[in-house]
């Protein structure tokens, strides 16, 4: 199957509004989890996970961190504009948090239609200082606006003005505003990383509790970075699927955990992907290397692109692409890889590098169920059928899913 011929009709299923789970269970660890194994489901809780993944294994875990990404702003007129910070105009996460006095974001704007060329200002007040906030319109790009902000404290980072003048964005189809509750259970707790507009929801139901129980079967818990972009709201408005522009973002990986996952990759160990951003991360992976031995990229970091895995040579053994990657970071005495994925998994995509997924139930006719798709077949069906029939509850709070490419044994 060519993915660009595909009709996203022929992924969607109806989600009853009564299935969203608007908020998360009190205890992260006790939701459902949903086994698909060799072309059979079973039923259990999540807190079990650690009798399911097999011994051995390599967990890829995803660290980053969700941002207060949402600012709110009243013109003088008193129409209120909000804008969407989704990643920094340079590239650069770690500067554009650390940075002082003025910066510039790639961002979606609500009412934009209401916001000319006048700056918008923002006042709060912070251990007792007064602080003005301007917004400043830079450019208008394709989906988005570049902003320019100020402020008038010299010592205080974005970072820090993020976490007090920003709202924690939750996922629009919950339909309710942001909790003081959401705070903590919209992260997973291993989050460290800022720069994320979601949370890597599959990772919100680990425990250290679970974790612990892994460590005892001799799993290994690596962590990588993927920031997640709005896009992963975005649903599949073409008809085909040529049609849809994949959203880009931001990865980091260690140069630990490349040599990592090359030992399990020689040793044919199970590697396991906790969420959807942790398998397109190592699938991305996967394709630099490759772009790297077949000398298809001049770029020191990371650039993947939506097609790439189907236009590509595909016969490289996994092993092979992940050693080019390794040896790409050593020449340029990199400790860490980084760079910008496109990735877009759908049916007709063969999965290199990961035996398992650990994933919640997503959308309709969304990106993240075509990669579920791409990852069990048309079984997918089946999966969604029993979630549905058996009270699994759906999206960012709901219930998890393990799902077993082959037939590895836990």
């Amino acid at each position: 199957m060519n993915p660009k011929d595909i009709s996203i009709d022929n992924f969607s299923y109806e989600l009853p509004n009564e299935k969203i789970a608007k908020y998360p269970l009190s205890q992260r660890d006790k939701s459902k989890l949903l086994v698909y194994q060799n072309g059979g489901i079973r039923d259990h809780d999540f807190s079990e996970i650690g009798e399911l993944i097999p011994n051995e294994s390599l967990l890829l875990i995803n660290n980053t961190k969700v941002i207060h990404a949402r600012i709110l702003f009243n013109k003088s007129s008193g129409s209120k504009i909000e804008i969407f910070c989704l990643q920094p105009a340079n590239g650069n996460f770690e500067s554009i948090f650390n940075s002082k006095g003025s910066c510039e974001w790639i961002c979606m704007v609500g009412n934009a239609k209401r916001w000319k060329n006048e700056v918008l200002i923002k006042e709060l007040t912070l251990a007792g200082s007064k602080i003005t906030i301007e917004a400043k319109q830079i450019d208008q790009i394709p989906d988005g606006f570049i902003i320019q902000f100020n402020w008038n404290s010299p010592s205080l980072t974005f970072g820090k003005l993020l976490e007090y003048a920003g709202i924690l964005p939750i996922p629009p189809y919950l339909n309710r505003d942001v909790e003081e509750k959401d705070e903590a259970q919209y992260q997973t707790t291993y989050s460290k990383v800022e720069g994320s507009v979601a949370a890597p929801t599959a990772g919100l139901h680990f425990t250290e509790k679970v974790f612990e129980k892994l460590k005892t079967k001799g799993v290994t818990i690596s962590e990588l970075t993927l920031h997640v972009g709005a896009g992963t709201f975005r649903p599949v408005k073409a008809a085909k699927l040529e049609n849809h522009e994949m959203h880009s973002e931001a990865i980091f990986v260690s140069l630990k955990v490349l040599r990592q996952m090359h030992t399990f990759l020689e040793e044919e160990k199970p590697i396991i992907a906790v969420g959807t951003t942790s398998l397109r991360t190592i699938e991305s992976l996967y394709w630099f290397g490759v772009k790297l031995l077949f000398k298809k990229t001049s770029f020191s970091e990371i650039e993947v692109s939506q097609w790439d895995p189907y236009e590509l040579p595909s016969h490289v053994s996994p092993a092979k692409a992940i050693e080019a990657v390794i040896l790409h970071a050593v020449e340029h005495n990199q400790q860490e890889i980084s760079g910008t994925t496109q990735l877009l998994i759908a049916p007709g995509y063969k999965i290199k590098i990961a035996n398992a997924l650990v994933t919640n139930f997503h959308q309709p006719g969304s990106t993240l169920l075509l990669l579920v798709a791409a990852f069990v077949g048309n079984d997918w069906i089946k999966v969604y059928n029993h979630a549905l029939t058996y009270d699994y509850r759906f999206l960012s709070f709901g219930d998890a899913s393990l799902l077993f490419r082959d037939s590895i044994k836990p």
